[in-house]
């Protein structure tokens, strides 16, 4: 009975690839080059045919508080987190704040906390400035206002940097401009050069900046308003600079045709398994939208200005330039359970994506602002999990855009039901099965594997197919595919 399912779906979806191939010329599209980089299926860009299939966007596990902001220095108005693994522990910087008031002011700190992990985390006492009376504290910068506002750190992997220069940073408001800062380490910190090194912006929230080996240059995501001044929406625009001193005129990022929206903060960095990819985990914000009534802020102790507001996460992404893909327009992240979730300005992403175990990313997210029980909070996926190719239970499949790759073998990360599973046809660029790894020659993938490598009767070599126009048609059943990549 199993085999005659499997011949109706392979029956079925022959039809639907036949029809779908015949639907345009194809002869004449550009071939992308992937090479050996690892592709995760975040947009369309290797994407030619979707039958019945889908892209889905994947929800993060909540994994719990993982740092409370309780030092004096700290407190209920934290933000603009930083999250950076660096060989073997993962480091965090973070905005200390404990009384509301106006931004860049000497009341700021930026805080540090270390871990072994990225699960369990500690505030080691740096003894580098007196806060609050004792240098027993994990400050790395003080009385440098405006600066702790929105210091935000990356470590520089541009080619040949030298070590004092390591740790790169940058800070500052529309009345200062961008700074930029050094370390060795990302705990003693120093100013690039005496004056701002990037002008043009609002910057007034956490601006973002890291080196692109895919565009060879620096970046930086940065705020300003769609509108003059301080109006309109918030939103983003970017530069770049082959140096870090010297910078381009400013570029509005281009969301496509989408609703425009509050986006606080944008948190656009390279994937760390595909840095040709620029995931961007943004805060929406929605201002005056109220979820709190007055009884219920004074009973959570919520300060009287940050309850009329509320905001979440949302998932976007970059392969560089000046356009973001917003594919999912829905939350990637939605407040937790609880009204002091629904604060305004709580929610809030910290800057990079990270691996926490063999098998696991985690994302960061700032909670209960404005309020005593201020925190960081960590959430989960798997390896590749934002989103992926997914098939229902009466199958469907996935065809992709011609390209050309670098490697000996297929390898998928991927997921599948008991009764599901993948099937892969290697077609040539005119959609065409090639000899060999016809769809009655592939193995039946089954399973949930980060790394699984794909055969044709028995057989992974692709050896012969190095460097020709290739296309991949992948049929699935109750499954789906996150990544692929060659090796």
């Amino acid at each position: 009975m199993r085999s005659i399912q499997f011949f109706i779906l392979l029956f079925y979806s022959s039809l639907l690839f036949s029809q779908s191939l015949n639907k345009g010329d194809i002869a004449n599209q550009e071939v992308i080059k992937i090479g050996s980089k690892l592709e995760i299926f975040i947009d369309t860009f290797l994407i030619e045919e979707l039958n019945n299939t889908r892209i889905v966007l994947h929800e993060p596990k909540d994994e719990g508080a993982v740092l409370l902001f309780d030092q004096p220095w700290e407190g209920p108005f934290c933000g603009y987190a930083t999250i950076i693994k660096s060989n073997n522990k993962f480091q965090l910087f973070y905005r200390g704040l404990p009384k509301a008031g106006k931004d860049g002011s000497n009341n700021e700190t930026t805080c540090y906390a270390e871990s072994k992990d990225g699960i369990t985390w500690s505030k080691p006492d740096l003894g580098i400035y007196e806060i609050s009376g004792t240098l027993n504290n994990n400050v790395v910068l003080a009385n440098d206002a405006p600066f702790s506002h929105n210091f935000s750190p990356f470590i520089d992997t541009k080619p040949d940097i030298p070590k004092a220069e390591l740790y790169k940073a940058v800070a500052g408001t529309q009345k200062t401009g961008l700074f930029g800062y050094k370390s060795t380490d990302g705990i003693h910190w120093q100013k690039i050069q005496g004056k701002s090194i990037f002008k043009e912006g609002v910057f007034d929230s956490q601006n973002v900046a890291f080196w692109s080996e895919n565009e060879n240059c620096y970046v930086c995501y940065f705020r300003t308003w769609t509108g003059e001044g301080y109006s309109g929406f918030r939103t983003v625009s970017r530069t770049s600079s082959k140096d870090f001193i010297h910078w381009g005129e400013p570029v509005k990022m281009d969301f496509g045709d989408t609703p425009k929206e509050h986006l606080y903060t944008n948190q656009t960095h390279p994937y760390f398994r595909a840095p040709h990819i620029y995931i961007a985990i943004a805060a929406r914000f929605l201002p005056k939208r109220q979820v709190l009534t007055e009884e219920q802020a004074l009973h959570l102790n919520v300060n009287p200005k940050y309850f009329k507001d509320c905001s979440d996460a949302v998932f976007m992404t970059s392969r560089g330039g000046n356009k973001y893909d917003r594919t999912f327009m829905e939350g990637f992240i939605r407040p937790g359970i609880g009204l002091q979730n629904w604060v305004s300005r709580s929610n809030y992403p910290a800057l990079n994506v990270v691996q926490t175990s063999p098998v696991e990313m985690s994302i960061y997210v700032n909670q209960d602002y404005a309020q005593p029980t201020a925190h960081l909070h960590r959430y989960s996926l798997r390896l590749d999990g934002f989103t992926s190719v997914n098939a229902p239970y009466k199958g469907g499949e996935m065809i992709t855009r011609a390209f050309r790759f670098t490697g000996d073998k297929l390898i998928l990360n991927f997921s599948t039901s008991a009764a599901g599973f993948v099937k892969v046809e290697i077609l040539d660029k005119d959609g065409n099965p090639l000899e060999g790894f016809e769809l009655e020659n592939a193995s039946e993938i089954i399973g949930n594997e980060i790394e699984k490598v794909v055969t044709w009767s028995g057989d992974p070599d692709l050896k012969e197919l190095n460097g020709k126009a290739v296309r991949l048609r992948f049929v699935m059943k109750d499954a789906d595919l996150f990544s692929l990549k060659f090796k």
